[in-house]
């Protein structure tokens, strides 16, 4: 009786032991048909490398690259996938313990593998888990991955890990591209030496004090006179007075016209010239008479303008009590 329980229980082991061997084989069979690239399968290779007692992961891409189809997204895709695969196949060691595999089934070759898993769009993406070994799971349904839009190698290799077994995995290396390389190389030593060319003109015109002045004072000018007021509020250049006029000015604090920027900009602009010149250009005038003159002119420019700039804030505000003549 011992004896014929030893002898069911080797007739039970030694077909387990051919199955496991079997798989191996399998694996290394399909492992040795691309090392670099995904495995191009049909729909009996699809069969066969997703079928059960397997102790592999496989990642299929169902997809339809011929042009016929007029999948875009499937054809800017495929380079991102055969990184992920060569990434995956230069990194992994066969000691890791962790065995997978990357494969691609397109439309022409796996009609019948569409039609089966009745898939409407393309790619998708299948990722299989083992059935036997150490990683294996009860439920072998595969996990799916619908591309709802454009996404990376480095998107996909995310989720792919994230489903594996915890464990070292190869890290993606995209290539290195030469020629944006070159071309960056190119484009830098043509700058050094268009500048190194150019500096003697470029740089006193650069390092100018009066340009920088009047740069700071126009960009003062326009964001003092609610310049970004306008582009944020979106206000009307101009609107009429309600007599057949135009108003240029918004009454209340909280409302302007883009003609009314532009007046205000102007004034701020000739108040600010007329002080620099009674501040610095005035004193330098070495005739007296010339300089009496010149200090009447512009302190009659600073108080007209000044007026006008109070008869503008009244027009704003109609309680504002002062004014200065002539307004």
């Amino acid at each position: 009786m011992k004896v014929f329980n030893l002898v069911v229980s080797l007739l039970c082991i030694i077909p387990h032991a051919f199955c496991v061997t079997a798989d191996s084989n399998k694996f290394e069979r399909y492992r040795s048909l691309s090392r670099s690239a995904p495995i191009e399968l049909t729909d009996s290779s699809y069969e066969d490398i997703t079928s059960k007692h397997r102790d592999y992961h496989v990642a299929v891409l169902l997809t339809a690259a011929d042009s016929r189809y007029g999948c875009i997204l499937c054809r800017e895709f495929q380079p991102e996938w055969e990184l992920i695969a060569r990434s995956w196949n230069k990194g992994s060691k066969p000691d890791d313990g962790l065995r997978m595999l990357f494969a691609t089934l397109d439309f022409s070759d796996g009609k019948g593998t569409f039609q089966k898993l009745m898939l409407q769009t393309a790619p998708v993406l299948l990722l299989f888990p083992p059935t036997v070994g150490p990683f294996a799971k009860v439920d072998d349904t595969p996990l799916r991955f619908d591309f709802s839009g454009p996404i990376s190698a480095d998107q996909l290799y995310t989720w792919i890990n994230r489903h594996l077994p915890e464990g070292p995995k190869p890290s993606l290396v995209r290539p290195i591209n030469y020629m944006r390389l070159v071309s960056a190389v190119t484009l830098l030593m043509g700058a050094v030496t268009l500048f190194t060319v150019l500096s003697p003109y470029v740089l006193p015109i650069i390092r100018n004090r009066n340009l920088w002045a009047a740069f700071s004072l126009i960009a003062i000018l326009l964001f003092t006179s609610g310049h970004m007021f306008n582009h944020i509020r979106k206000v009307p250049y101009v609107a009429g007075d309600g007599r057949g006029g135009i108003s240029y000015f918004a009454g209340g604090f909280s409302n302007q016209f883009g003609m009314e920027t532009q007046i205000v900009a102007a004034i701020y602009a000739v108040l600010s010239f007329a002080t620099i010149a009674l501040a610095m250009k005035v004193p330098r005038i070495a005739d007296n008479k010339a300089q009496q003159v010149a200090v009447i002119i512009w302190g009659s420019v600073l108080l007209g303008m000044y007026s006008f700039l109070l008869n503008v804030f009244k027009t704003k505000n109609g309680g504002y009590p002062f004014f200065l003549p002539p307004f």
